[in-house]
C-alpha cells in the first residue's frame, strides 16, 4: 500500500428529520449507501483508479430508486426525466458532464466517455444523446424511470405550481443529487456527481452537478468535491472550486476549508445543502449546512461511517 486511501458518497442534502422517517424507509437508505461504498472501497482497496472507484459509487447510487439520479431521477414540467452529470479526475484536470439526457441509465459513464472519447468536456441535450449513440449506449424507456412516489411528488409540485427541489418536506420523500469522491493508492483524486435536477422544472433547467467547479472538482494539489443542495446558489456560489481555493491559495485544511464554505459563504447568499470531499492524504470531510444529508465514508485506516440526520 503507497498511500491512506479513502472514498465517501453522498445521496443529497435536506430537510430530513428523524421522526418523518420509518425504520423501513431509513433501513433502506442505509443499506442502499453501504452498498454503494463498499462497492467503490473495494475497488480502491484492488488497486483501482479513484476514478474507476467514484464511477462505480455512483452508478451503484444512480441504480437505486432511492435517489435523485438515474433511475430515481425526479419529473420535469412534462413529465419527462431530464438527467444531468459530471466526473472529473485530480490529476490532469480531465473531466466530463452532461446535461439534459433522457433514457440513459448511468448518466455518471456518459460523462466519463465525454472526458475520455471526446475533445470536449460538456455536451447537452440532443447531441449529448447523439454523442450516446455513437457510444453504443442502449436506452432506456420511460417506464425504467418511473417511480410513484416521484409522480405524486410532480403531481403535488404541478398543482401548487412550483418548482421544487427533491429535499422539500413532503412527507418520506427520497432525496437529491448523488455523488463521490476517493483518493486512491497512488494519491490520485476523483469526483462524480450525478442528478435529475428539480421536480417540474422547466425551460431546460440545469443546476450546478454537471458544472465543473460549481457542484463537482477534483485537483490533486488540494481535494476532490462533490457538492448537493439548491444548486442555484451552489453554482452562483462556485462551491467546489472555491473549496479547493481555500487550500491552494490559503493553505487551509481540508476540513476548514469545508467549514468555511458551507456554513460561511453559502450561508452567506442563503444557501443550503452540503458536499463531500477528500484530499490526496485520504482525508475526508462531510458537511452540510441543512438538518440532514445522506452519506458515508470509508478509509484505509479503518474509518467507517454511514449517516443520514446531523
Amino acid at each position: 500500500m503507497n498511500t491512506p486511501f479513502s472514498i465517501a458518497i453522498h445521496g443529497g442534502a435536506g430537510t430530513i428529520h428523524k421522526h418523518q422517517m420509518s425504520n423501513e424507509k431509513e433501513l433502506a437508505y442505509k443499506t442502499a449507501l453501504s452498498t454503494a461504498l463498499n462497492k467503490g472501497y473495494e475497488a480502491l482497496e484492488q488497486g483501482k483508479s479513484a476514478l474507476d472507484a467514484i464511477e462505480i459509487a455512483t452508478i451503484t447510487l444512480e441504480d437505486s430508486p432511492l435517489f435523485n439520479a438515474g433511475k430515481g431521477s425526479v419529473f420535469t414540467n412534462k413529465g419527462t426525466h431530464e438527467m444531468d452529470a459530471s466526473i472529473m479526475e485530480g490529476e490532469s484536470l480531465f473531466g466530463g458532464a452532461v446535461a439534459g439526457i433522457s433514457g440513459i441509465r448511468n448518466p455518471i459513464h456518459l460523462a466519463r466517455k465525454v472526458m475520455e472519447e471526446s475533445e470536449h468536456v460538456f455536451l447537452v441535450g440532443e447531441g449529448a444523446t447523439n454523442f450516446a449513440k455513437e457510444q453504443g449506449f442502449s436506452f432506456e424507456s420511460e417506464q425504467y424511470f418511473y417511480d410513484e412516489l416521484r409522480y405524486q411528488q410532480w403531481q403535488e409540485a404541478l398543482k401548487a405550481g412550483v418548482v421544487q427541489l427533491d429535499h422539500s418536506p413532503l412527507k418520506e420523500d427520497k432525496f437529491g443529487t448523488v455523488g463521490a469522491v476517493a483518493c486512491d493508492q497512488f494519491a490520485n483524486v476523483a469526483a462524480a456527481t450525478s442528478t435529475g435536477g428539480m421536480t417540474n422544472k422547466k425551460y431546460g433547467r440545469v443546476g450546478d452537478s454537471p458544472m465543473l467547479g460549481a457542484g463537482n472538482y477534483a485537483n490533486n494539489k488540494t481535494c476532490a468535491v462533490s457538492c448537493t443542495g439548491s444548486g442555484e446558489f451552489f453554482i452562483r456560489g462556485v462551491v467546489a472550486y472555491d473549496v479547493s481555493c481555500l487550500i491552494e491559495y490559503k493553505g487551509l485544511s481540508l476540513a476548514k476549508a469545508c467549514e468555511e464554505v458551507v456554513q460561511k459563504r453559502l450561508v452567506n447568499i442563503k444557501g443550503d445543502g452540503g458536499l463531500i470531499a477528500v484530499d490526496p492524504q485520504g482525508n475526508v470531510c462531510l458537511e452540510f449546512n441543512t438538518e440532514g444529508m445522506y452519506r458515508g465514508m470509508k478509509t484505509s485506516s479503518g474509518t467507517e461511517f454511514i449517516g443520514i440526520y446531523r
